[in-house]
């Protein structure tokens, strides 16, 4: 008994260590990071402006941003039709498509924008995916939206597949339901951090021209890490819709 709360409290004690200092905010009982919601709420206002402008006159022959962001459009759409089918994708296309372009704005507002210029009282600016708690929301949103999609298709048949082939993998089919988001955050985040841990370092060593080649690869990293999360939650979201409670 003694030992198993041992264990409990050092899972909580591993669970308060953190990357960094940060600034907080106070929101009843409960406290946040205060500047992953400022960068956060930029990223956003940048995307509405963008999506504002870019459809405000439609025309017939696009031109312009209007060209552009049809363009990211179809990409996003070919990048859903792929993962979930023809006749399943149309539905996931915001989700998707929201999913991958905050995390490419947040990003790339934490590779292109020196934010350690603005001092704060306390931490300091920088990308929201380089904070575990945003990847982490992210990836529990993919769970949440592979589970509806699952229920929503083939009703309670959707969990006929923990015991596919054989009820023998249940564990293991359980087991992979979790380590599904564990996965998407981990990565995202540790690649990120890795990231601007190693612009900030060479940004200290070198002349500041010399990082720009590094900045440049690590926007390119940043597009990668946006298209691989929004690659696997069209994945995961069309693996829970084809099911097996159909066949």
């Amino acid at each position: 008994m003694y030992q198993n709360i041992f264990s409990y409290l050092s899972i909580i004690h591993l669970a308060n260590i953190e990357v960094g200092q940060h600034l907080y905010w106070k929101i009843g009982n409960y406290r946040v990071h205060g500047q992953v919601f400022i960068v956060s709420w930029l990223v956003v206002i940048f995307l509405l402006v963008i999506s504002f402008f870019g459809t405000r006159k439609l025309a017939r022959i696009p031109s312009g941003i209007q060209n552009f962001m049809e363009f990211i459009l179809e990409f996003l759409q070919d990048i859903a039709k792929t993962q979930i089918g023809d006749h399943d994708y149309r539905p996931w296309v915001p989700y998707i498509s929201t999913i991958f372009l905050f995390i490419l704005g947040s990003n790339w507002a934490g590779a292109l924008i020196p934010w350690k210029l603005i001092h704060l009282p306390e931490g300091e600016l920088a990308a929201p995916t380089n904070n575990i708690n945003t990847t982490v929301a992210l990836a529990f949103l993919t769970s949440i939206s592979y589970f509806y999609a699952g229920l929503s298709k083939n009703g309670l048949g959707y969990f006929l597949r923990y015991i596919e082939p054989t009820p023998i993998l249940l564990p293991i089919n359980v087991l992979e339901d979790f380590t599904k988001p564990l996965s998407l955050s981990f990565r995202l985040f540790g690649n990120v951090l890795a990231d601007e841990l190693v612009v900030s370092v060479f940004t200290l060593l070198v002349p500041i021209f010399i990082p720009l080649p590094v900045m440049i690869l690590g926007l390119f990293a940043s597009s990668i890490q946006a298209l691989i999360f929004a690659t696997l939650s069209a994945a995961y979201i069309g693996e829970a819709i084809e099911g097996h409670g159909e066949e």
